[in-house]
């Protein structure tokens, strides 16, 4: 990925936080057929190990985890909010006409080692975890319990469990820092007008 200085995320704080509020990753692999992507919820463990771990499920159908049963090297992208910038929501601009249009956004590329984790214990554990999390915010959260035994029983024998022991994470926030503040913030109050709140609030954090 293609980092200018001023665009490079290093602190560990804000890409964990990208991952949390955006955790479905696409993780990138490469066999003998060549490149492949899946798109995965995933949990986010930034204590464990040198760079953290991350762990999901996959289908059983899924090929994926025979091709990496072994073991393999992968990278998981999370994207963050992300949005056009027109060129008119500069104030600068309608003095000098020298903008272009833009896309800003936030991404982290977590490279690691992938390892599979095919045992009902752990599969077990990371669905209730994701459940928990993300049933979090509902009026009645559901759980495994609400469910026959019988039937949870039968839905986790068809996934199977992966964890990646991160070895790098390469963060990167576009977000006009290479502007002048007054055209950062003015393209900021459009994207809030128009209901991209998250985009905007990022625009408008002190650099």
């Amino acid at each position: 990925m293609y980092v200018p200085a001023h665009f490079a995320e290093t602190r560990p704080e804000e890409l964990t936080r990208i991952i949390r509020a955006h955790p479905l990753g696409m993780l990138v692999t490469h066999d003998a057929q060549g490149l492949d992507a899946n798109h995965i919820p995933f949990e986010f463990d930034p204590g464990a190990g040198t760079h953290g771990v991350l762990t999901a499920h996959v289908a059983r159908a899924n090929p994926v985890w025979r091709q990496c049963a072994g073991g393999a090297d992968v990278m998981v992208v999370f994207r963050g909010a992300q949005g056009y910038i027109s060129p008119n929501w500069y104030p600068g601009k309608h003095e000098t006409h020298r903008q272009v249009p833009t896309w800003n956004y936030e991404v982290v590329h977590a490279h690691g080692r992938l390892a599979v984790r095919d045992d009902e214990k752990f599969v077990r554990g990371i669905v209730a975890r994701l459940t928990r999390a993300h049933e979090a915010g509902e009026p009645r959260p559901w759980k495994m319990g609400d469910s026959a035994p019988e039937f949870i029983d039968e839905m986790l024998k068809a996934i199977v469990g992966i964890e990646i022991a991160v070895t790098a994470l390469v963060g990167k926030r576009k977000l006009s820092q290479n502007k002048e503040p007054r055209d950062r913030l003015g393209a900021s109050e459009t994207l809030a007008a128009r209901g991209q709140a998250e985009l905007a609030q990022h625009m408008r954090e002190p650099r």
